[in-house]
């Protein structure tokens, strides 16, 4: 790797100690709940808002890079930005930190659930947290479509990705792709108010050396499992998660699509309903969604030889998942801004922005439906597909804390942990009255 690796842009900011860096990710990597919108609107409020590490410029383009890519895109821009103001060692740092909180504590309601069964307890103290969830995810809509939803344009590509991903269903990656060739083809018509181009800081020989050395500290665990293993379930875990690194455009949501199908019914791992679990548990804990595979791993291996081997197939999986991520963000992170500089580029990663704002309204609503009611049904109608709320299970302490929480983020401006502290306890209060 070339020294251009571990230099901030001196275009920037100064860079802020390494220290006060590790303080802020480990903060963001403990408040990091709600899935990815919520997350990206997070990184967005201390990265650019309150401590000017990024421009809006930057963040919106290293956003919508991420977004091409497999695997879990808030990790990743977390990745980005702390490479950016420390080089690897920064990048190793903001993605470690925003994943090992998460992690840990995934993997140890794993082992109670895998070791108890469900324990309804947990999901009582949680009751908050989801209502909390529901409104920064709503918050972080409105943000992210004043500062992406521009020019007309914008304003259709976002209609036609919500309609696409919300009543056809079609696939993430088609709708990503669609946006992208659109932009892609306006972009000499788009906004350019930055002219002058930018340098890429890194040769192609530096490019192939980082991407040889991150593939093999992807692979050599795989390879030294099936040497010493014996085809353990280790091997097919790793195996398995190492594929599913590789097509999972769209975060923990295309992740289940992906799953469901091999890890319910060819290895038979998990239950349909235990993997709905999982995504549960995601949800409701720090850290990107994506840790559902932790959860799908540990069981899996757990199952197989007990707590130690479940612990291993936890951590390999967290290796698998989180490696390849490492890779596509240290290889192609030099070229970021200089796909931001040329305008028809430039013009592709701005259809992305706008088609993820309706991927993010439809997440608003999946998830809104799925806090307020308890049963939720998917009926189809020829091409279209139609969520359908049970009436009969609407939660109304769900929508009390979710009005509460409300309130506190958009009209008094709580911070995130005071309104999260206080939801989680109204939450649990709730559940004992009632």
């Amino acid at each position: 790797m070339t020294s251009l690796d571990i230099k901030a842009d001196l275009n920037n900011p100064p860079a802020p100690s390494l220290m006060d860096a590790f303080n802020v990710w480990l903060k963001i990597g403990l408040l990091s709940f709600g899935g990815p919108t919520a997350q990206i609107a997070l990184m967005h409020k201390i990265i650019v808002d309150e401590r000017s590490w990024l421009s809006e410029r930057q963040f919106l383009n290293a956003l919508s890079f991420c977004m091409l890519l497999p695997g879990p895109e808030a990790m990743q821009l977390a990745t980005y930005t702390g490479w950016r103001l420390h080089g690897v060692i920064g990048g190793l740092m903001a993605g470690l930190l925003f994943v090992i909180p998460g992690a840990a504590v995934v993997l140890s309601f794993a082992a109670i659930y895998g070791i108890f069964g469900d324990v309804p307890l947990v999901s009582a103290l949680f009751l908050g947290v989801k209502a909390t969830v529901l409104i920064i995810v709503i918050e972080a809509l409105h943000r992210v479509a004043k500062r992406v939803l521009h020019l007309p344009e914008h304003w259709i590509i976002a209609a036609f990705a919500f309609i696409g991903i919300f009543f056809l269903n079609l696939p993430f990656p088609l709708i990503i792709a669609t946006a992208a060739l659109f932009g892609f083809l306006r972009g000499a018509k788009l906004e350019d108010h930055e002219k002058k181009s930018a340098p890429v800081k890194r040769t192609p020989m530096a490019t192939l050396l980082t991407a040889i050395i991150w593939l093999v500290i992807w692979f050599t665990p795989l390879i030294l499992l099936d040497m010493f293993s014996g085809g353990s379930i280790l091997v097919e875990i790793g195996t398995f998660f190492s594929k599913l690194a590789v097509v999972t455009f769209g975060g923990a949501y295309a992740v289940l699509a992906y799953m469901s199908q091999d890890v319910v019914i060819h290895y038979g791992w998990l239950s349909a309903g235990e993997m709905m679990d999982g995504l549960g548990l995601a949800e409701t804990t720090p850290g990107p969604l994506i840790l559902v595979t932790e959860f799908v791993g540990f069981l899996a291996a757990f199952r197989e030889g007990g707590i130690w081997l479940g612990l291993m197939g936890a951590l390999l999986t967290l290796w698998v998942t989180f490696a390849p991520c490492f890779l596509w963000i240290f290889v192609g992170a030099p070229y970021i801004d200089w796909i931001g500089a040329q305008p028809r580029l430039r013009g592709a990663l701005s259809g992305i922005a706008a088609a993820v704002v309706g991927v993010i309204l439809n997440l608003s609503i999946w998830f809104g439906l799925h806090v307020f009611f308890t049963k939720v049904t998917s009926q189809d109608y020829g091409p279209f597909k139609l969520w359908v709320p049970d009436v009969n299970s609407l939660d109304w302490r769900v929508i009390l804390l979710s009005s509460i929480c409300g309130l506190l983020i958009f009209k008094f401006h709580w911070g995130l942990s005071r309104v999260l502290l206080m939801a989680s306890i109204g939450g649990a209060g709730l559940i004992w009255i009632t």
